[in-house]
This record gives structure tokens, C-alpha cells and sequence, in this order.
């Protein structure tokens, strides 16, 4: 993997040394200027002007230069003293769920118990027929110290059912309209891979977690096709918006992956999806990897779970927890099926993704996977280097931390996730396990890729809350208690290769995506801001203010949001108007 890392930085040194090529016959179609240009080149890591042809990067360098290419159909965008960046790739995130937290009632933010109560009750009295159904809040930092219950849900709405997820997505609260709809009651057994939380008395207490949400969750009225797209397509926006170019989308259905081909086809997907299924869709063990023809859209992996999250006490621990010394979690794997599936993916020429939390679901899968890997050698495998990858590796035990090196897997992790969680990982964990937790630094030093994201709707999914998570590992309000392990933040140029360089890595894409370079794809993510030098506490407050994919302008901020530059002094290339 330490080779692996050296061979990016090299073919990063000879993509800036073909910056000074002669120029293409073809004139651009767009040049960018007058802003700050961040290559991602370590050896020519700036650059005046960016000049773009069919989608491609055709010149960076010198802004003189830059122009003496265009013709007088060229667009020159003025960055306006804004600063470019390779296109942003959202590693891990959900775009459906995105989607659908802009259409259903969202509970992000809730800052107490009773102010969520408070949103349901203002959504029921908007749409007073049919289940309701949300998801955000999370309680951990609550006035009220707890999970709601479904008493709480009661006493808003007690006529029909209300379902309401935690952000995780690992549990959610019934009320008992929903339970008794789903027929969970005090004698219902907990599923295999799931709880049922209860009162003192054995009574369901409305709390799900992972596996027994199925029922309430088979209440909500399933999408149609067209509601499907369009939360796809409003999900994608949303993160253009964000400042991403794309995004890897993770726990797909099939309907949702053939809709985001045709929407690519329709020209209506702005940014760039590379899609792992959810595992039990046997497609692309048959058929292989599929994506739209100009490769917007991409599908060649399996998102598998190995347990559930930490927030709600499902991530799969070596010990118990600390403050519920009765459980260690959820293991959701049979060994005996993954293996077997995970022999005939590597045959197969499939990526893996498994979802891994807690330190025994971690140790888990880089058992399995090492197993996967002697029983299928690299001449028996469609793709040698299979570029597996662990999804959160959120609690490593430290002893374990060398073995995604070693193994070549990669780490896919998201910032925003140390900075919110470590408020109450303490209490879930105890001091002691902290030290293999949200461990960037130490997976990098011990030559891993590391793969940013956010997993929104988990998150947010913004750019910025991410990058600042990275680099400051500190809470949104500067907060950084005991636990927080501040070593295992990450300089900026590293930050910057975990969001560019290494999710094209972990996609395929390295050869065409992470770079501003000739011969790369035109993908571009502008901020108003410079994130590589700007205070973190100013990172915040930064915005995304243009976003460019395949060299087309997919998002642009209100003029208010850019930097209050002056325009370029720049030659009128079209000429007169005719009238």
C-alpha cells in the first residue's frame, strides 16, 4: 500500500510536468481565471487558469497562455478571486435517503427532545392523513438526556402510526399506533440482528434497532418510479450544491441505480455516482458492472453490514459498553454465506464495501476479507487488486490498525462523525478504547488510503463540515474534550487527497479524477474561500460557490456569495454582437 501511495504521487509529478504541452488544435470551450487554482499536483500545485475541451482538462497554467487558445466561442469564467479545487467526492453517502430528507419531515437539528416533538406536531397538522414518517434527531446531547419513547410520539399523535429514524439510521422510535400496526408487542422476540427495546415491565418502549425496524418500516407507502427519481435527482442537486462532484452511493437498489443511469441519459444528474447494491441482488455477480454511457453513473460494488451504530448500541464491540455493560452490540455477518460470497465477488471482479463499526465488526471483516484473499490469489481473480474497502472503520483496535495496509483496504471514513460522536463516545466506550477511534492519522502513517465522506443524510453531507472535521477534529462549536485524540487530525494537503485523489483511487478512477491536470475530467470544486489556508474556525463559514462536472457549470452561488473581487481585466474574444 506504501508503494501504492507513491505511485499516485508520481503519476500526480508527471501529470503537472504535461501542464506546459502544446496546446490542443481544438479551442476550449470554457477557461477559468482570476481565483486561486489548487492543482492537487505536489509538484506543480498552482495554476493561473484552467482551460477545458469535451469535458477534459486541456491546459493549466499560465493565464496569458490559457488565452491565447480560445476562440471567440470560448466562455471565460471569472472566478472572481474564488479558489478551485479538484472536484470533491463525497465517499460515502446515501443519495436516496438525501433525496428524501428534503421531501419527508426532516428532524435534523432537532437541539431537544421537545423541539422535535415540536416539528411532528407542526408536520401532522400539514398533513393530517396517512403514516408519518421522519428522520435526524439524535439525543445525545439533549437537555432531556434520552432517546424519545413511544409515549413521547404519543402524546402528538396517537390516531395513526409515526415512525421517526435517528440520523444513524441504525434505529428509529414507533409510536403505538405503529407498533400495534406492525404487531410488535411485549411478547415479540427480538430478530436476529436487531432489538426491541423495552420498559420495566417487558413492554416495547417504541425504541427499533437495525433489524426490528423492518416491521414499522413496512408501514411506510413504498415510493412510486417517478417519486423514486426525483428524489434521486433533488438528492443530487442538494450535494452539488454542497460543493461535491460526486458522490459514492452507498446501499443501492437496482430501481435506483437503472434511474440514475436514465437520468444521466436525460441530462438531469449533476454530479458524478459511482453505486455500491446492498447485498442480496445478485446482478452483478451475473451481469458485472454496469453505468450510463458516459460514465456519470457507475455501479460495480456490494455494500455489505457487519453490525449496526455506535449511537445507538449496535456497533459490535470486542467488550461491553461502557455505560450498558449488558451489551456488546450487533453482529449481523453468517461468516459462513460472506466468505463464500466474498470468494466469488474477488472472482467476479466485484468491490466490496462492508459496513464496520465497532472493533470486533472491524476485526471481522479483515478476518473474512484475508480469508477471501488466500482462498482466491491474485491469478485466479477477474481484478488483482481488488480495492476492498471497510465502510466507517470507526473503532479499530489499535493492534488492528496495520492489517488495512498490509491487506490493501481501504479505509472509507467520515470526519463529521469523529466530531459529533466523540460528545458521547466516552460514555459508549470509555476513555481507554478512544485510542483506535476515528484513528485518520494513524491508518494513513501506517500506509492506508483513507477515503472521505460524510454518509448524509447521516450527516449533513456539506463539504466544509467535513474538511474542518478532518483538519480541526473539534467540534462545530470549537469543542475538544478528553478522548478527542487531536494527533489523529490531518494536514491540509493530506485532507485534500482524502476527498480527491483517494475516493477516485477507491473507485477505479484515478487515471481520469482527482486532479486538475491534462488529460483528467473537468471536474471542479469552488469555494469562496481558501480552505488550505483560511483559520478553521473560518472553514465553517466558508461556501461552496461553484460547482463544475465534466466541465459544465452545475451549480453557481448568488452572486452575494462570491468574493467581492473585481472582474478580470480580460479581452471581449466574441466581438460584436450581431443584431
Amino acid at each position: 500500500m506504501r508503494l501504492l501511495i507513491a505511485a499516485l504521487t508520481l503519476f500526480s509529478a508527471c501529470a503537472a510536468n504535461a501542464q506546459d504541452a502544446d496546446a490542443p488544435a481544438e479551442a476550449p470551450e470554457r477557461i477559468f481565471l482570476n481565483g486561486v487554482i489548487h492543482t492537487g499536483s505536489e509538484d506543480t500545485p498552482r495554476a493561473e487558469a484552467v482551460a477545458v475541451a469535451n469535458g477534459v482538462v486541456a491546459f493549466t497554467g499560465a493565464q496569458d497562455a490559457a488565452l491565447e487558445m480560445a476562440s471567440a466561442e470560448t466562455e471565460i469564467v471569472d472566478l472572481r478571486g474564488a479558489v478551485m479545487f479538484p472536484g470533491f467526492t463525497d465517499a460515502h453517502a446515501h443519495l436516496i435517503g438525501i433525496g428524501q430528507r428534503e421531501l419527508t419531515l426532516n428532524l435534523e437539528g432537532s437541539e431537544s427532545l421537545a423541539g422535535m416533538l415540536a416539528r411532528l406536531e407542526r408536520w401532522a397538522e400539514d398533513h393530517p392523513e396517512g403514516v408519518i414518517a421522519g428522520r435526524g434527531w439524535i439525543e445525545t446531547q439533549w437537555p432531556e438526556g434520552r432517546m424519545p419513547t413511544r409515549e413521547d410520539l404519543d402524546g402528538v399523535v396517537d390516531d395513526r402510526p409515526v415512525l421517526l429514524g435517528r440520523a444513524d439510521g441504525h434505529a428509529l422510535v414507533a409510536n403505538s399506533a405503529a407498533l400495534e400496526a406492525a404487531g410488535i408487542t411485549a411478547d415479540s422476540e427480538d430478530p436476529e440482528g436487531g432489538r426491541i427495546e423495552r420498559g420495566e415491565a417487558g413492554e416495547p418502549n417504541g425504541i427499533l434497532i437495525d433489524a426490528a425496524m423492518a416491521p414499522v418500516e413496512a408501514l411506510v407507502q413504498e415510493m412510486s418510479d417517478a417519486e423514486r427519481r426525483e428524489a434521486l435527482r433533488i438528492g443530487a442537486e442538494a450535494m452539488a450544491e454542497y460543493g461535491w462532484t460526486g458522490i459514492h452511493n452507498m446501499s443501492v437498489t437496482e430501481a435506483q441505480a437503472r434511474d440514475l443511469d436514465e437520468l444521466a441519459a436525460a441530462g438531469e444528474l449533476p454530479i458524478r455516482v459511482y453505486n455500491a447494491l446492498d447485498w442480496g441482488n445478485d446482478v452483478l455477480l451475473e451481469d458485472g458492472p454496469w453505468g450510463s454511457p458516459d460514465r456519470r453513473n457507475v455501479t460495480r460494488a456490494y455494500k455489505v453490514y457487519a453490525d449496526g451504530a455506535l449511537g445507538s448500541r449496535g456497533a459490535a464491540l470486542l467488550e461491553p459498553y461502557t455505560d450498558r455493560p449488558d451489551t456488546t452490540g450487533l453482529l449481523f455477518l453468517d461468516e459462513e454465506k460472506a466468505l463464500a460470497f466474498y470468494e466469488k465477488a474477488l472472482r467476479e471482479g466485484i468491490q466490496i464495501a462492508t459496513h464496520a463499526i465497532g472493533d470486533a465488526a472491524n476485526r471481522q471483516v479483515l478476518d473474512l476479507y484475508s480469508q477471501a484473499f488466500v482462498a482466491v490469489p491474485p491469478d485466479e481473480r477477474a481484478v488483482r487488486n481488488p480495492r476492498w474497502r471497510i465502510e466507517h472503520s470507526q473503532i479499530v483496535d489499535p493492534a488492528d490498525i496495520e492489517r488495512f495496509a498490509s491487506l490493501g483496504v481501504i479505509a472509507s471514513m467520515q470526519p463529521s462523525h469523529a466530531i459529533g460522536d466523540l460528545y458521547f463516545a466516552p460514555d459508549r466506550l470509555g476513555q481507554e478504547r478512544l485510542e483506535g477511534a476515528y484513528a485518520w492519522q494513524s491508518l494513513i502513517d501506517a500506509g492506508a488510503i483513507v477515503a472521505a465522506g460524510s454518509d448524509a443524510p447521516v450527516e449533513r453531507g456539506d463539504a466544509r463540515i467535513e474538511f474542518y472535521g478532518a483538519v480541526a477534529r473539534k467540534g462545530l462549536d470549537g469543542f475538544q474534550g478528553e478522548g478527542w485524540q487531536p494527533e489523529e487530525a490531518v494536514d491540509r494537503q493530506t485532507a485534500l487527497k482524502m476527498f480527491t485523489v483517494w475516493p477516485a483511487y477507491a473507485s477505479f478512477r484515478e487515471d481520469e479524477l482527482g486532479m486538475i491536470a491534462p488529460g483528467m475530467r473537468a471536474d471542479f470544486s469552488v469555494f469562496r474561500d481558501d480552505l488550505m489556508s483560511e483559520p478553521e474556525e473560518d472553514i465553517l463559514r466558508n461556501k461552496a460557490v461553484m460547482t463544475v462536472v465534466d466541465g459544465e457549470i452545475v451549480y453557481r452561488a448568488d452572486d452575494e456569495m462570491w468574493p467581492n473581487n473585481p472582474p478580470a481585466d480580460l479581452p471581449d474574444l466574441r466581438g460584436d454582437t450581431p443584431e
